[in-house]
């Protein structure tokens, strides 16, 4: 057995230095200066050859196949060096992050395939006549899938992958990436129709005020759920899904099952309302558009599913209104979309922070409630997400002609934002013995999720998307 390394860190601040530290390398992009292009994109693809490039023109040149080579070599060197730091056998963790990482964007690779990811938009570009219109997230609904596989079907494997099966360490990497593309999104949408930023906000912080209380009341008082489980739960049912559960339950300390069996049910009811919704929203909604958009970022969680689901609700509505002689600017709804998305996801550190106080002073003092207290459970990458999202906006706002160049470092952060959240999903499957789940009680979570998500939390989005967006329509081509 190995001697372990004496452990400096946590994961949380990894998370952190990870995170920035790919942010940081992006912005030279600002200057001109193209640090991180040669990182490999995964695209919507029919034909092998195209799947994967380098997300930058500047390195057009590089071989797809080299490309990822590189992204996996890059990565390995980073999340080793803080595998060692945090005291984790390092040979160990080699081997399952490999193993993981490939296995990841295997399942990446096979949700792209455009049977499977083109929107009814993009059809014809491939040339083919069907789809199933799911965009690239359903790469992460794959690897959810193949994770259960192994922690359930193959226990040798999934006991060589331990040491790497880490899906918290991953998806707070991944939400410090996210802080930097919102906040250039934020900034890209400072010169659209200020209602929509107004609405967008006011929307958001009506429907979760109720969301999060109504949720976390039924959990507790008619389900019996103890606080360490209704909480996470509230979170992940209403403001975020996968980040939003997992920063809850690191601001309690929550035990690590808890925001893995909760991102798993928010990751299989976010498939099964992608499904949904945007048919829903086309057949009801189609006279008005912005409240359709509007409701696919309130309703569905996890962010790619969200914004999946405004792409295709954006294509099916236009096509609709085309066939009535009605043709719509494109993007527009999934704007919307995007836009609420947006200020929810400015929801989860400010979140994080109350829960944190209140845990620390009035829940579980362990003690007297010392500042010292709360930023000892306070998570930290929650502070990344924070110094990313405000350094980009900042920047764009500042010198706004950069806000082309920030697109495009954000890309380049996002193409590595997609492999972590990929890791994550393969790593919270492995990480799901549904016999430990069954004993639990996941059952019971489930039957929380089904009553609050179906129950109220689509109509009362419904509602609140209706009353602050509707009359408003996108304009016209």
């Amino acid at each position: 057995m190995p001697v372990r390394r004496a452990a400096r860190g946590t994961e949380d601040w990894w998370a952190l230095w990870i995170g920035l530290g790919l942010v940081a390398l992006s912005l030279p992009v600002l200057a001109g200066v193209d640090v991180l292009g040669w990182a490999a994109a995964t695209q919507v693809w029919i034909v092998p050859a195209k799947a994967v490039a380098a997300v930058s023109k500047a390195y057009a040149a590089l071989p797809g196949l080299v490309s990822l080579a590189f992204t996996y070599l890059f990565l390995l060197a980073a999340m080793s060096l803080g595998a060692a730091a945090l005291g984790l056998d390092v040979g160990r963790f080699v081997a399952g992050f490999s193993a993981i990482f490939w296995a990841s964007w295997l399942c990446w690779l096979a949700g792209n395939h455009a049977y499977i990811a083109a929107t009814p938009d993009k059809r014809a570009g491939f040339g083919i006549a069907w789809s199933l219109a799911l965009t690239g997230e359903a790469g992460f609904i794959i690897a959810l899938v193949a994770g259960l596989v192994v922690g359930n079907f193959l226990p040798r494997a999934a006991a060589a992958l331990a040491e790497a099966t880490r899906p918290e360490w991953y998806v707070k990497t991944a939400i410090v990436i996210l802080g930097a593309s919102l906040g250039v999104q934020a900034a890209g949408a400072r010169g659209l129709a200020t209602a929509v930023l107004f609405r967008g906000l006011a929307a958001i912080v009506e429907a979760y005020l109720i969301y999060w209380a109504v949720v976390y009341l039924v959990a507790r008082r008619v389900f019996g759920l103890t606080r360490e489980w209704a909480a996470p739960l509230a979170s992940g049912v209403s403001i975020c899904g996968v980040s939003a559960a997992m920063a809850t339950a690191a601001a309690i300390r929550a035990r690590p099952i808890v925001p893995i069996m909760i991102s798993s049910l928010v990751v299989l009811f976010a498939v099964v309302e992608l499904l949904i919704l945007p048919f829903a929203a086309q057949t009801f909604l189609a006279h008005q558009p912005m409240v359709a958009g509007a409701w696919m970022g309130l309703a569905v969680k996890t962010d790619g599913a969200a914004v999946a689901s405004g792409a295709i609700t954006d294509a099916l509505i236009r096509a609709k209104a085309a066939g009535a002689g009605i043709v719509y600017q494109e993007g527009w709804i999934l704007l919307t979309t995007t836009t609420v998305k947006v200020f929810i996801d400015m929801f989860i550190g400010v979140w994080a922070f109350v829960l944190a106080v209140v845990w620390t002073s009035a829940i579980d003092r362990s003690g007297s409630a010392r500042a010292s207290d709360i930023w000892h459970r306070f998570p930290k990458f929650v502070l990344g997400y924070f110094v990313s999202f405000v350094v980009t906006l900042l920047l764009v706002v500042a010198r706004p002609g950069l806000l082309d160049a920030a697109k495009i470092a954000t890309a380049e952060t996002n193409v590595f934002r997609v492999l972590f959240f990929a890791m994550t999903f393969f790593t919270i499957g492995v990480a799901s013995d549904f016999r430990k789940l069954r004993q639990e009680g996941i059952g019971r979570l489930a039957l929380v999720y089904v009553v609050c998500l179906f129950g109220f939390i689509i109509w009362v989005g419904l509602a609140v998307s209706w009353i602050f967006f509707h009359g408003i329509v996108p304009p016209r081509a």
